[in-house]
């Protein structure tokens, strides 16, 4: 009763559009709509010529031009086509079950073209199904698959990260034990793959943490479903596999704050405390008390490790309602951070003034 209560809570109150008023940054810092008619945007990815990309959770993927301004559809009728990733002109989607292809899309946006079907068998689970897609620094299309339960011991293809290439469509797991990874990147300088993941429910309000990975190579396995946080054996999946045996996280996050989209920021418009810093979209968490999340963190590195986790832009959340969602960021070639929001439909950008 008590989670159907803050499901309540969460949903009561259907967004009526952005409030980028309401959202506190830190000193120099201004917010502003990118654009505001984006019905659940959620992953994003920058094509060549500056248009954003906008995947949804509904059958839409949406085209932001640049400078930012009123959306157009450029793909409909998908199935919650969350993820989204260009390379070499082409669009790709990641719709629960398939990867998709839309080729030299940004001379096409009124005309899209008819996708090329570049993967076509991916679990069709709903649980954890939405697939985020980034191409790595090696040319790889990464794609995680996140695990069919709360807890449980999945088939080996689940609750890992898999890498496609996409000339050949051969495929590897490159780590094991990620329950749900809907964000990640690349470290700028040491090109090691980093990522968030999202902690199990049910072990109460305080635990287990949200987790910031990091995963210099291949083969590693991160605890799912034997130890959560690096330190905390499961309940039930726990006994006779010690925590030491699996890559601890390289930062715990706030517990069940859904921490979704992440990026290193490369820019150089944002102060130097900034540069190279990890910025993290929390979603929010759904069955904790107090609510947590809704906001954007920043993790800043010291000799590359975390040495920091803190707010950097709050206020979607108000007491008890969240009128607004953060899912994922971006840094804009201008160096400005652009952010979805799928519950108020939008698109914010956030720029230093030094005002």
């Amino acid at each position: 009763m008590r989670a159907v209560l803050f499901l309540a809570a969460l949903l009561a109150g259907c967004a009526s559009g952005p409030r980028p008023e309401e959202i506190r940054l830190p000193p120099g810092f201004e917010i502003s709509v990118y654009s505001g008619n984006v019905p659940q945007a959620r992953s994003l990815a920058l094509g060549a010529r500056g248009t954003l990309f906008v995947g949804g959770k509904e059958n839409n993927v949406y085209a932001v031009p640049p400078g930012g301004g009123k959306a157009m559809p450029v793909a409909g009728g998908l199935q919650e086509p969350h993820g989204v990733a260009f390379r070499d002109g082409a669009l790709y989607v990641a719709e629960r079950s398939r990867i998709l292809r839309f080729d030299a899309i940004e001379e096409r946006l009124a005309n899209p073209p008819t996708p090329v079907v570049v993967v076509a068998d991916l679990p069709r689970y709903k649980h954890h199904g939405l697939r985020t897609l980034r191409f790595g620094p090696d040319g790889m299309l990464y794609v995680p698959v996140g695990a069919p339960c709360n807890i449980c011991l999945p088939e080996e293809h689940y609750a890992v990260i898999t890498r496609l290439n996409t000339n050949t469509n051969e495929r590897e797991i490159f780590a094991r034990g990620v329950r749900n990874s809907v964000g990640f990147d690349w470290h700028p300088q040491t090109k090691e793959l980093w990522f968030t993941d999202n902690g199990r429910d049910l072990l109460g309000h305080d635990a287990p943490p949200d987790e910031l990975n990091r995963a210099p190579r291949a083969g590693l396995h991160f605890g799912y479903p034997f130890c959560h946080g690096g330190d905390l054996p499961d309940p039930q999946f726990g006994a006779g596999r010690p925590c030491a045996e699996f890559e601890p996280p390289a930062a715990k996050l706030g517990a069940h704050v859904a921490a979704l989209g992440m990026r290193f920021y490369a820019g150089t418009q944002f102060p130097a405390a900034y540069r190279g810093a990890i910025f993290i979209a929390e979603h929010g968490s759904w069955n904790r008390q107090p609510m947590s999340g809704y906001r954007i963190t920043v993790v800043k590195l010291r000799d590359g490790r975390p040495a920091s986790y803190e707010n950097f832009a709050e206020g979607w959340l108000d007491g008890t309602t969240a009128w607004g969602r953060p899912v994922d960021v971006i840094v804009a070639p201008d160096g400005a951070l652009l952010v979805s929001d799928d519950k108020a439909g939008a698109i914010y950008r956030i720029a230093y003034t030094g005002k």
